[in-house]
């Protein structure tokens, strides 16, 4: 009972603070004047540049702390995490949707991160990955019995890193050819491929570790 009562506070918790995230970007959209962001926005730091990076952590932060404070173990404390942040990072985009009509497509440019390099990506990538995170945050939570491998964790921890490279990847670049900088870094196209398969195995992976029957 007590599980299923934090599950619903946090839940709330997390679309609340969902609502908080969006407005903040509202106000920053109107004061920097962006409605198209590939055409409007500029990452040359000013006063208000290190607030924001601070802002970005400090979600970070206070979703970990409710993680913590609402799982009495550590799998449970894990799962929270995943949970509240699939639910924040999805209602995020509803309720940006709802105050602006944006985005109009899931397969819209979305600055998603600025640390520690500028993050891109189609609005429609982080949600597919909200959902696998506030699945196994659930199964995490509700206790499922799982058996994970070295080979699994490998698998798991190599397909994160690919994901998360196909975000910054137009970052990497810029540092590694020495040409530009990361306050002019926008999008060219998206590594759909790597993306794909990095989250495929992910999936398959997670099935596997929780639902072992399944492959019989």
């Amino acid at each position: 009972m007590l599980q299923d009562k934090n599950l619903v506070l946090v839940g709330i918790f997390a679309v609340a603070m969902a609502y908080l995230e969006s407005a903040v970007v509202v106000y920053l959209r109107a004061m920097y004047g962006i409605e198209d962001l590939l055409r409007d926005i500029n990452f040359k730091p000013d006063v208000y540049t290190f607030i924001e990076v601070g802002r970005e952590a400090a979600t970070i932060i206070m979703l970990a702390m409710v993680a913590l404070i609402a799982g009495n173990s550590r799998q449970k404390k894990l799962g929270y995490f995943f949970f509240s942040f699939s639910i924040w990072d999805i209602f995020y985009y509803i309720w940006l949707f709802i105050f602006i009509r944006w985005p109009k497509s899931l397969f819209e440019w979305d600055v998603l991160f600025l640390i520690p390099l500028p993050w891109w990506g189609p609005v429609i990538s982080p949600i597919l990955i909200s959902i696998l995170l506030f699945t196994i945050g659930y199964l995490l939570i509700k206790e499922y019995r799982y058996n994970i491998t070295l080979l699994d964790w490998t698998i798991i921890s190599v397909s994160i890193v690919l994901l998360l490279y196909t975000f910054v990847e137009d970052s990497i670049k810029i540092i590694l050819s020495g040409n530009g900088d990361l306050t002019s870094v926008l999008p060219t196209t998206f590594n759909w491929p790597i993306f794909i398969v990095s989250y495929l195995a992910w999936v398959i992976i997670t099935v596997k570790v929780f639902f072992p029957g399944l492959r019989k």
